[in-house]
């Protein structure tokens, strides 16, 4: 008898804490406000660069799952400092990635930068507060992410990044503005 009773209130505490997850999960305007504040904190992290790639999910019970690859270790503990201080973010799951040091890969990093924001076609992304092509490199594959305004940028970029020495590999995932 004692068993059937311990039984019967786990299953109701089970189903109270069933009824609290649905209850936590955030609504429609909560969620675009947290999901707009991820974006704007990440966007301001002070050593977030063009080297770096942050991205983010958040999920309607909360959690915000923040992705990407960091050159600098800072960025990604920063980065869960400034999310994590959100209202209604109520966990963080973080999964950026710390890039491995490498001479060889600073290398590439700084001509990649200069192929593709020297080129005439390209230029203007270089005057922006943040260059919105972002350079990941990871023992010699380069990885392009961001926006560009148009297909033609994007395969410039592209052709740029592979015209470097010591590049073993170039992943174009540049997204184009006009869809076309």
């Amino acid at each position: 008898m004692k068993k059937l009773i311990v039984l019967a209130v786990l299953a109701a505490l089970g189903l109270l804490q069933g009824t609290f997850a649905q209850a936590a999960d955030l609504d429609q305007r909560t969620f675009q406000r947290v999901t707009k504040e991820v974006h704007h904190e990440l966007a301001l992290l002070p050593y977030y660069g063009v080297f770096d790639n942050l991205a983010y999910k958040v999920s309607p019970d909360g959690t915000v799952t923040l992705l990407g690859q960091v050159v600098n270790p800072v960025t990604k503990s920063d980065a869960q400092r400034a999310v994590k201080g959100i209202e209604s973010v109520e966990r963080v799951d973080n999964q950026i990635e710390i890039l491995p040091p490498s001479p060889m890969d600073d290398g590439i990093r700084r001509q990649t930068f200069r192929a593709i924001y020297s080129h005439e076609s390209l230029a203007e992304y270089s005057t922006r507060a943040m260059p919105p092509i972002h350079i990941i490199v990871k023992n010699g594959h380069v990885t392009l992410v961001g926006v560009v305004a148009n297909k033609m940028d994007k395969e410039i970029a592209e052709i740029q990044a592979k015209s470097v020495p010591d590049v073993f590999s170039v992943d174009d995932q540049l997204q184009v503005e006009d869809g076309k």
